[in-house]
C-alpha cells in the first residue's frame, strides 16, 4: 500500500474509487485554471528571469565586467531557482488568503478525501506549474543569450534534480502557508524568499565560495543550492559542482522533512 492509499477513506472500493476522483477533479479544475491564466502565469515566472538574466549576463557581459561565458554558468542557477520559487509561490500566498480571507480551502475540505490529499493536491500542482516554468526558461536564456547551454546526456539527472527542486520549494511553501500568519505574510519577502534567493547558488557555483569560508557554510544550509549545483552538474559539468549524489540525497530529505511539516501545519490549520 502506498502512502497516498494509505491515506484515503477505508472501508469499501467505491469510497476509495471517490476519494481518487475527487482528487483528480481538483487537480484538473487547478490545471484548468492555470491554463485560463496562461498569459498571467508565463508573466509571472517569465519576467523575473529575464531580466535578471539580462541584466546579469547581457549588460555586465557588454560592458566587461563579467566574462562573456557567464550566462552558460547563470543559467542553470535560474533554472533552479524559477522552479524552487514557483512551486513555493504557488503555494504559500494562496493558502494564507485561502485560510483567513477567501476561505476558499473549505470547499476543498468538504470534498470526500482525506485532509492530507488536499495538502498533496496542493503539492503535485504547484511542482506541475514548477515544471512548466522551468521549462520556459530555456528559450528564455535562448533568446536573452543567444544560445543555452544543453546536454542531451544531463537530462535524466536534470529531470529528476528540477522535480526534486520544485517539490522542496512546494513543501516549504506549505509549512510557510500554514505557519505564518495572515499579518506577518510581509515576513515571508523580507526573511525568507529574499535571503532562500541570494544564498542558493544560483549566480556563483557553490566550490567557489571556498574563499569565503563563512558564505559558503551558510549557503550550504539552503536548499536551494543543491538544486542549483545539481542542475549545473546537468547542463555544465565543466564548471566545479557538488556532486549530483550529494544533491539528490539533501534535496530528498529537505523534501520530506518540510512536507512532514507542511502536512502537520496544514491538518492544524483545518481542524481550527
Amino acid at each position: 500500500m502506498t502512502a497516498i492509499e494509505a491515506m484515503l477513506p477505508t472501508g469499501r472500493t467505491e469510497q476509495r474509487g471517490l476519494a481518487w476522483r475527487a482528487f483528480v477533479a481538483i487537480l484538473w479544475r487547478d490545471i484548468f485554471v492555470t491554463g485560463r491564466e496562461f498569459w498571467v502565469f508565463l508573466a509571472q515566472v517569465a519576467l523575473q528571469p529575464l531580466f535578471m538574466l539580462f541584466v546579469f549576463a547581457k549588460v555586465l557581459g557588454s560592458l566587461n565586467y563579467i566574462s562573456k561565458d557567464y550566462g552558460h554558468l547563470l543559467l542553470p542557477g535560474i533554472v533552479a531557482l524559477t522552479a524552487f520559487l514557483t512551486a513555493l509561490q504557488s503555494i504559500a500566498f494562496p493558502l494564507i488568503m485561502e485560510f483567513s480571507w477567501s476561505k476558499e480551502i473549505e470547499d476543498r475540505l468538504l470534498a470526500p478525501l482525506a485532509t492530507p490529499l488536499v495538502a498533496i493536491e496542493k503539492i503535485v500542482m504547484a511542482v506541475m506549474r514548477a515544471l512548466a516554468a522551468a521549462v520556459l526558461i530555456f528559450p528564455v536564456g535562448a533568446l536573452v543569450l543567444g544560445s543555452a547551454p544543453w546536454r542531451a546526456a544531463g537530462v535524466p539527472l536534470l529531470a529528476v534534480v528540477v522535480v526534486l527542486g520544485a517539490w522542496v520549494g512546494a513543501a516549504i511553501g506549505l509549512t510557510l502557508g500554514t505557519f505564518v500568519p495572515p499579518s506577518k505574510i510581509q515576513v515571508i519577502f523580507a526573511v525568507v524568499l529574499v535571503p532562500l534567493m541570494f544564498t542558493g547558488a544560483t549566480q556563483y557555483p557553490w566550490p567557489s565560495l571556498d574563499t569565503l569560508r563563512w558564505f559558503q557554510v551558510v549557503t550550504a544550509l539552503n536548499p536551494l543550492t543543491y538544486a542549483s549545483e545539481g542542475v549545473r552538474a546537468a547542463l555544465v559539468p565543466d564548471v566545479p559542482h557538488i556532486a549530483p549524489w550529494i544533491c539528490i540525497v539533501v534535496l530528498l530529505g529537505a523534501g520530506l522533512a518540510f512536507t512532514v511539516a507542511g502536512l502537520k501545519g496544514f491538518q492544524r490549520r483545518a481542524i481550527a
